[in-house]
């Protein structure tokens, strides 16, 4: 197993690199949001890595973060999420960003990445709900929100708090504040019912 590659970037193009170790060109798979930061081609570069082995073929996916290689491995576990539809919900969507689509059940957030449909981004959020971070996001109370309440969660997790903490918080705000509620008065009273959770 090659977990991390640390060399020079030999070349680049729109969905991978090529980065020399030793002599040795390595050709990883990467997200659009890895290729945009892994610097100018002869300059020194550390990717973190996953590798697939199939009977026909040996894939090397590469990634500028520990994180979006663990959110990788978390969508490839998904039936139907291979390593390439991996990378284009990588490309489109950071770590926040799915976090945030996966706590609030918005499967349309995870359908703009080519590649996956409506069908595929509902099994998406419904398999990997239960296994963000290790917070059971289907606890009784979390609801998915829209409008102003889906902005008032981004803002609390925005303030550290946990994605499913952060819906929850809202989803209570919204239930008492009624239809029609602000984005600050969301907010405020979600930020007083979390700090009493």
């Amino acid at each position: 197993m090659i977990a991390r590659l640390s060399g020079t970037l030999a070349e680049a193009a729109l969905d991978h690199a090529v980065i020399d170790v030793a002599g040795v060109g390595y050709l990883v798979q990467a997200s659009a949001r890895t290729l945009n930061v892994i610097g100018p081609v002869g300059g020194s570069v550390m990717l973190y890595t996953e590798m697939q082995v199939r009977e026909d073929s040996l894939t090397l996916f590469a990634f500028g973060t520990n994180s979006e290689r663990e959110w990788f491995r978390l969508l490839t576990g998904v039936q139907g999420v291979g390593g390439r539809v991996a990378l284009s919900i990588l490309s489109v969507l950071d770590a926040d960003e799915l976090s945030r689509a996966i706590a609030s059940a918005d499967a349309a957030m995870v359908a703009r990445a080519n590649g996956v449909g409506p069908k595929l981004a509902g099994r998406i959020v419904n398999e990997l709900k239960g296994k963000v971070g290790g917070i059971a996001l289907g606890a009784p109370g979390v609801v998915a929100v829209a409008g102003a309440a889906s902005d008032a969660v981004s803002a609390l997790i925005n303030l550290g708090f946990r994605p499913a903490e952060a819906t929850l918080a809202v989803a209570k705000a919204d239930e008492e504040l009624g239809a029609g509620a602000t984005l600050d008065a969301l907010v405020r009273v979600a930020l007083k019912r979390a700090s009493r959770a």
